[in-house]
This record gives C-alpha cells, sequence and structure tokens, in this order.
C-alpha cells in the first residue's frame, strides 16, 4: 500500500471527540477511516473485518488504561507484519515504543507523542512514511533514550547522535542533510559510521536504518 492511493484506516481511541476529530482529519487528507473505535477489543474486531491498510491507535485505553492498545497492536502485527500501525502516547513510554517497534521486522511502524502533533502536515507525512514502508519514531522518544546514563550509543559522536534523531523521524538523507546544513555526503558518512559502530548485520541499507533506532530501544526496554 503507498500513500499515493487511498488507504483505509482503522482508528482507535477512548477520547470521543478526539477520535472524531482525527477521522475528520484523516478524511480531509485523502484517508478512507473504515471504522473508529474506543477500545483494544473493538480495535481487534475492526482489523478483522475490515483488513485496513493503516491502524492508527491510542496506547492507553478501557479497561485499565494501561498498555491496552499497545498489546492489540502488537499482537495484530504478529498476525500480519506488513499491517502498518502507528500509536499514539500522551507520555515517552520506553518500554512500550520498544515493544511496538521491535514486532514484524521494525517497518511500517511509528511512535508518536500526541501533545508533540503540533504541524497537521507533519503528522500526515509521517503516517505516508510508515504505509511505505518507513518507521517513524517521535524525536522527543529518541532524544530521551540518548540521554540516560550507560546508553548503548555513547559511542556515537554528538552529530552521530543528531543524524541518529533525524533517521528515527523518518528523514532521507537529503532532508538530513538539508536540516543540518552539510551535503549528503557528509550525512551518508555518518549513517555508515552509525551503523558500524551498532555493529548491525549487513542487510540492505533501509532495514539497517531501522536496526539503528530499535537497538537501543531494546536496550532501554531491558533495564526498566
Amino acid at each position: 500500500m503507498h500513500s499515493d492511493l487511498t488507504a483505509r484506516v482503522v482508528l482507535a481511541e477512548d477520547g470521543v471527540l478526539l477520535r472524531e476529530g482525527l477521522a475528520g482529519l484523516l478524511a480531509r487528507f485523502g484517508f478512507e477511516v473504515i471504522a473508529a473505535v474506543g477500545d483494544a477489543e473493538a480495535l481487534t474486531a475492526a482489523v478483522a473485518e475490515h483488513a485496513p491498510d493503516l491502524v492508527v491507535t491510542d496506547i492507553r485505553m478501557p479497561p485499565g488504561f494501561t498498555d491496552e492498545g499497545l498489546r492489540a497492536a502488537v499482537e495484530l502485527r504478529r498476525t500480519d507484519p506488513e499491517l502498518a500501525v502507528v500509536a499514539l502516547s500522551q507520555y515517552v513510554e520506553l518500554s512500550y515504543a520498544a515493544d511496538l517497534l521491535d514486532s514484524g521486522d521494525g517497518r511500517r511502524v511509528g511512535y508518536l507523542l500526541k501533545d508533540r502533533v503540533v504541524d497537521i502536515e507533519d503528522f500526515i507525512r509521517a503516517l505516508r512514511a510508515v504505509l511505505d514502508g518507513g518507521t517513524v519514531v517521535d524525536p522527543q522518544v529518541v532524544r530521551q533514550l540518548l540521554r540516560r546514563r550507560g546508553d548503548p550509543l555513547s559511542a556515537l559522536s554528538p552529530r552521530e547522535h543528531e543524524v541518529l534523531a533525524l533517521m528515527a523521524e523518518g528523514r532521507s538523507n537529503t532532508a538530513i542533510a538539508q536540516e543540518l546544513v552539510v551535503s549528503d555526503a557528509t550525512v551518508g558518512k555518518h549513517v555508515g559510521s552509525i551503523l558500524a559502530k551498532l555493529d548491525l548485520p549487513q542487510t540492505d541499507d533501509t532495514h539497517r536504518r531501522v536496526l539503528a533506532v530499535l537497538a537501543f530501544l531494546r536496550a532501554e526496554s531491558t533495564t526498566r
């Protein structure tokens, strides 16, 4: 499913005003919201019934308001690793991010913070990036991980930290170069250095970029 086609979306959010607002927003930008539900059980049922291209879900939903949305999303990805899923969270919950981003092969997933979605077009671009096979993580999640003591990325230079944070936002090398006001070749060297320092397996470049983010998300989840 590519972003230039109409994506069929199942939306899960327990707050009725936010749910309806998101449904209207998605429709305005060309998405087809085929179901909008308020709890994890209804989310699972809606996905089974409609086979959507994309799931957009809150993490904390009834009845316990802990990780119901997350667990449903992870199970959905276990059943169908190609299902695109974007989680919306009120807080930086690093272990939750690790669980979701580690599902499937780490692609076609996103973790965004509700209060930091301040630009509608950026939000829509993030959804489309996930649909196109990308992985998008709110940079605040990345920054909190990078600041933690014992960080497995401590070998990275400050500039490499910046590049990794932008990679986690789903940015291409060209977009990173524009943001940092450097050349594409310079960004390519930084990315190569990051991947080498993390001793990631030799796979295609796109997947290795995902693994670079997952490496420290996994490490963080094991220390909690």
